[in-house]
């Protein structure tokens, strides 16, 4: 699911309630990003809830969609010569010893 773009007319409203706190957090973080507050919460609300959504340990796939997933799945691996590369190098934490 991909962010709206700005070609979509925001018709819709949502109303939140916050303590002044919450509210002092939120107009320093979007002045500092250079954006309006409504933008801002729009903003960090859309990629809080891709992130809830694309965390989710369960789907739903239609027969046409389970199909494409297990044709992806039985294809033969390829070979990563990076991927190689990386797994045979020494965990970071013991290089640092």
């Amino acid at each position: 699911m991909a962010l709206p773009t700005l070609r979509q007319p925001r018709d819709r409203r949502l109303q939140l309630r916050a303590t002044a706190s919450e509210e002092a957090l939120i107009k320093i973080a979007a002045e500092r990003q250079g954006v309006h507050v409504t933008d801002f919460i729009r903003r960090s609300a859309c990629e809080k809830a891709e992130q809830s959504l694309a965390d989710q340990t369960r789907f739903t796939l239609d027969e046409e969609q389970w199909a494409a997933f297990m044709a992806v799945l039985d294809r033969p691996a390829k070979s990563k010569t990076r991927l190689r590369r990386l797994f045979s190098e020494s965990h970071v934490a013991s290089r640092r010893r």
